[in-house]
């Protein structure tokens, strides 16, 4: 399992596994607060995979829960990365795909399983899986199973799983259907409390104040004039999601959509053609805010901006991710403003505003009066920023990264 660990290219632990591992290893419950893209995946997995090497074979003693496919895969996957030499197997189950293979694996020797709550609860009545020997349980992103209605589900699951059980409990945020949820999951457990409810500090915030009627062209102009990587495209709605993928396609970009609508095999294309580079843009719905962890992400943009901080801070923490640094960029309209106060209030600073140069914004004025953060600095005050006029900085984290396939002089580009 070391050698696996140095394989999958860890060498210290970050804040949250330093600080969980250690207390899973002595089978207490935990509480973990901590938001996405902190490396708790290998917090839990880590010391699952640890104690079930010593046990014997053939039944399901890890249980991990997880609201959406596309993070149930990528935690098993990372079972299978983490495991190294062991013979410890992981299956996943989730909706959208034939259940016969999930089944065949399910009753086979799998000792760890991570599952949507939907499907699991589907498994479980029709007697399709057996759950009584679980060890431990976790539930990943608790708060997302809040948001999507599945508490009901994770309940009536509990009940099926043995009362003498370690359970570890992740949540970004702790809203109160998940404080009383934790409550009567944990015996006594250890709150580990890392960076709550803030996007990772590796992250930089700029608003682009716009009118609807402008926003495609801003982003036109930013997709432009910025050295980027991998760019993730968030949009609130699915058809404004494949609309707006189409037209940048149109535009010559190498850009997928992914939204709900969509088979569990066209999703699973998306998000593997974004990993590997088939992609360069991937324009999605907030079903694609948790569970894709693509390292290589330098640049989230909110087309739209989110209807909830959660979301922000899920939207985010794509980018930035395991110390790297990224920008997230966020179109905002005066409707907007109420949700831009409640995000800087938990950034605690004011979200700096830009306008695009030589650029034709009509008669809108570029700039939307918001006010400072209720957070104060370490001073007392907080200082407003201004509106950031266009620098000739040359980003240079990301110059060295591969622009993307455009059709005009690229040296003509100036940067925002």
């Amino acid at each position: 399992m070391l050698d696996a660990i140095k394989v999958a290219g860890y060498s210290e632990p970050t804040p949250i596994q330093e600080q969980t591992i250690p207390l899973a290893l002595e089978g207490r419950d935990i509480l973990g607060m901590a938001q996405t893209g902190t490396g708790k995946t290998a917090s839990f997995l880590l010391p699952i995979l640890e104690k079930l090497r010593l046990q014997p074979p053939g039944k399901i003693r890890g249980l991990i829960l997880s609201p959406t496919r596309e993070l149930t895969e990528q935690i098993h996957r990372n079972a299978i990365e983490l495991r190294g030499n062991t013979s410890i197997r992981s299956t996943a189950i989730y909706g959208g795909v034939g259940k016969g293979p999930q089944i065949k694996a399910a009753q086979g020797r799998s000792e760890i399983v991570v599952a949507c709550p939907g499907r699991l609860l589907d498994l479980i009545q029709s007697r399709e899986i057996d759950l009584s020997s679980v060890e431990i349980l976790v539930l990943d992103e608790a708060d997302t199973m809040c948001d999507m209605g599945f508490l009901p589900d994770v309940r009536k699951i509990l009940n099926y799983l043995p009362k003498n059980r370690q359970t570890l409990f992740f949540a970004a945020t702790m809203p109160d259907e998940i404080r009383t949820l934790a409550a009567d999951m944990l015996r006594n457990p250890v709150t580990v409390e890392v960076n709550m409810i803030a996007p990772a500090d590796t992250v930089s915030h700029v608003l682009y104040p716009s009118s609807e009627d402008l926003k495609r062209s801003v982003l036109d102009e930013i997709l432009k004039r910025t050295a980027t990587g991998r760019v993730l495209i968030f949009t609130r709605t699915k058809h404004r999601a494949r609309r707006l993928a189409d037209q940048l396609s149109k535009d010559k970009y190498r850009v997928v959509a992914l939204q709900g609508n969509m088979s569990q095999n066209k999703r699973d294309r998306a998000i593997d053609g974004f990993r590997n580079g088939k992609y360069d843009i991937l324009v999605a719905t907030d079903v694609a805010s948790r569970g894709i962890d693509v390292s290589e992400i330098t640049h989230v943009i909110n087309f739209d901006m989110p209807n909830t901080v959660d979301a922000y801070i899920h939207r985010i923490g794509r980018t930035g991710r395991a110390g790297s640094v990224g920008e997230a960029f966020t179109l905002v309209t005066s409707d907007d403003i109420g949700m831009i106060r409640r995000v800087q209030n938990i950034l605690g600073s004011t979200i700096p505003q830009e306008r695009l140069s030589d650029f034709d914004y009509g008669k809108f004025i570029p700039r939307i009066e918001i006010g400072s953060p209720r957070s104060q600095s370490q001073n007392g005050h907080t200082q407003k920023k201004q509106i950031s006029q266009p620098s000739n900085k040359t980003t240079n984290n990301y110059m060295h990264r591969r622009r993307f396939r455009k059709p005009w002089n690229r040296d003509s580009r100036t940067n925002i």
